[in-house]
Formats: structure tokens, sequence, C-alpha cells
């Protein structure tokens, strides 16, 4: 079994403190700094936008991986990645041709990902593989922290497994969404863990050695 990357995500950090919580998250193990950017409209809830990834991106050991749930996200690409976004993924049901989008996140040098809800289905995104770094399959439903793990999403993670393998492609899995170490086994064909609250909860170097 490969080693898994771990992306602590900042939502469930202390935000009057956040360059202090990814400098320690970094020295703590993790791999990227997952963001998650919301708009109070694809999902019922307001997060952080364009300047806290710019705030973040000057004291960021680690990469950002910004998941972004939000409407349109064309029209906002550019300034997601300038501020330093370095993976932008977006939701299929968000913008009425996402391929474009993909290939506008990957022409403006950042890596591209897709994003499943719990009523996506898989179909989906399959035609999009290949335009993808990294498909996220969310395993509660995007908008707040702290939600409880939903096992009927594990099998969207085979499924992607299955066809990135048959398509002979370099995409990544990421799963977010009730992440601890106990689903995180259930989830070992994934390749990336987001976790939240349960990083920011306890010893963050114990939490993340504990999902690999």
């Amino acid at each position: 079994m490969s080693v898994k990357m771990v992306a602590p995500s900042i939502l469930s950090a202390d935000f009057a403190n956040l360059e202090k919580e990814v400098k320690a998250i970094a020295a703590a193990g993790a791999d990227w700094a997952h963001v998650d950017v919301m708009d109070g409209h694809f999902v019922p809830n307001l997060t952080i936008g364009i300047p806290v990834v710019k705030a973040l991106k000057k004291v960021s050991p680690i990469p950002l991986d910004v998941h972004l749930m939000i409407t349109a996200p064309e029209k906002y690409i550019a300034e997601f990645i300038k501020a330093g976004a370095d993976y932008v993924t977006i939701h299929v049901e968000a913008t009425r041709d996402p391929a474009s989008v993909l290939r506008q996140i990957t022409a403006l040098g950042a890596k591209a990902g897709i994003t499943l809800r719990p009523g996506t289905p898989v179909e989906s995104v399959i035609p999009l593989l290949n335009l993808c770094d990294l498909v996220l399959v969310m395993t509660v439903e995007p908008g707040f922290g702290g939600q409880s793990f939903m096992h009927d999403q594990i099998a969207k993670i085979s499924r992607l497994r299955h066809e990135i393998i048959k398509q002979s492609l370099n995409c990544l899995i990421e799963v977010d969404g009730g992440i601890n170490a106990d689903t995180a086994k259930l989830c070992h064909e994934a390749d990336v863990f987001v976790a939240g609250s349960y990083v920011f909860s306890q010893d963050y170097a114990k939490a993340i050695s504990s999902l690999r």
C-alpha cells in the first residue's frame, strides 16, 4: 500500500493564528494545506476568499489545495491562482462547461481537480478525468465541517481507481469528510486524505501520522 498524503483543512484551524497553524501542520508532516472556499450560494455557508489565499501563500511551507465550492468558478480561477493556489478543485455542477474550466486552471499553471458531492454520480466526472490532476470525493455534504462520514461513498473511490488505471492516468484521488484514522482505512484506495477537526483537535503530528 502506498504512503498516503494528508491535507489538513484549515477550516478547523484557529483563524486568528493562520500563519502559526499552517506552519505547525507543515512541521507535523502535512503534505498540503486544504483551503475550503464557500460562497454562500453553491453551498449554504461562507468562508474565505482570495485575500486569505494570498496571505497564506506568503507564509505556507506546503502547497495550497484550494477547494472551490462556488458558483461560476471560471470568474475567479485566475485570481485564485495568482494569489497562490497550487491545486484548484471545482465542482462539476458549479459551471456550464467544467472541461473548459479545468483547461483554464492547467493553462494558468495550477493543478486541476474535479469534485464529487455525495449526490453526484461518478459517471459525470469520468469523461473529465483526463483533464484532472486530482479528483475529490466528498464523504459528507459540502458546506460545514464536523459532519459524519458517509459510508456509501466508498464505492465511488473504487470506481474512480478502476477508471484511472484503465485510462492510464496520472490523477490523484482525494477524499474529504469525516476522515479519521478509522474511516481513512475504509478509503484505502484514495491517495490524499483531507481532515479538519480530526487533525486540529489533537496533537497534529500524531493525527497526521495516524492517517497514513
